[in-house]
C-alpha cells in the first residue's frame, strides 16, 4: 500500500522524519508531497522546493530510509479546492491512504472517498517549522531540531542569511505603510 503525506516542510526538521517514519510503519511507500512548491522567499516560505527536497533527500537518506520507500513530488497551490486532489493525482503515483493533520487537506480527501489518517505529531510544539524559522531569527539554537543534513544544506544556501534578510524588508514595508 502506498501513502501519502502533504506539508511545506520550511525546512524539514526531526517531527517531519518521525512522522514519516510511523507512516512507513503502516504502508509499503510514502509520497512526500512538497506543498506550496511555488512559494519561496518569505518568513513563512523561505526556501524554494528544490531546497525543501534537497533537505528531505538528504534527511531520510541519514536516517537510513531506503530511497525505495519514498517519492518526494514537489506540489504547487491551486486555487480551487474542488479541482485540488485533481491535481495532485496528476502529479502523484496511485496512493490509497492520505495523511495529513491539516483539516482542509483531511476534508478534500474525506470527500474524494479517500481513507485519510491523522499522523500523531511528534512534540509540536517544539518540532515546528514556525519554531525553526524564529529561532534562527533570533540567533537561538535551531540547529538541535533539525537533522544534521539539513543543518549543512541551510549553511550551503546561506538559509539563515536569507530570512534575516526577508525580515528586515518586510520589516521595513511595514514601517512604511503606517
Amino acid at each position: 500500500m502506498r501513502g501519502l503525506l502533504v506539508g511545506r516542510m520550511q525546512p524539514v526538521h526531526k517531527g517531519h522524519l518521525e512522522v514519516i517514519k510511523r507512516i512507513l510503519d503502516e504502508v509499503d511507500e510514502v509520497i512526500i508531497g512538497i506543498g506550496s512548491a511555488q512559494l519561496s522567499h518569505t518568513l513563512r516560505d523561505p526556501f524554494t522546493a528544490g531546497e525543501r527536497i534537497m533537505m528531505l533527500t538528504k534527511a531520510l537518506s541519514e536516517n537510513g530510509i531506503p530511497a525505495s520507500k519514498y517519492y518526494i513530488i514537489p506540489i504547487q497551490d491551486v486555487e480551487c479546492n474542488s479541482i485540488w486532489i485533481a491535481h495532485v493525482k496528476m502529479l502523484t503515483p496511485p496512493f490509497q491512504r492520505v495523511f495529513s493533520g491539516n483539516p482542509l487537506v483531511q476534508r478534500l480527501f474525506l470527500e474524494g472517498s479517500y481513507s485519510v489518517t491523522s499522523p500523531p505529531p511528534f512534540n509540536r510544539t517544539v518540532f515546528s517549522g514556525t519554531e525553526v524559522r524564529r529561532r534562527m531569527l533570533v540567533d537561538d539554537d535551531w540547529e538541535s531540531l533539525v537533522p544534521e543534513s539539513v543543518v549543512d544544506v541551510i549553511k550551503e544556501i546561506d538559509g539563515i542569511k536569507r530570512l534575516k534578510h526577508l525580515s528586515k524588508k518586510e520589516v521595513n514595508e511595514q514601517t512604511r505603510d503606517n
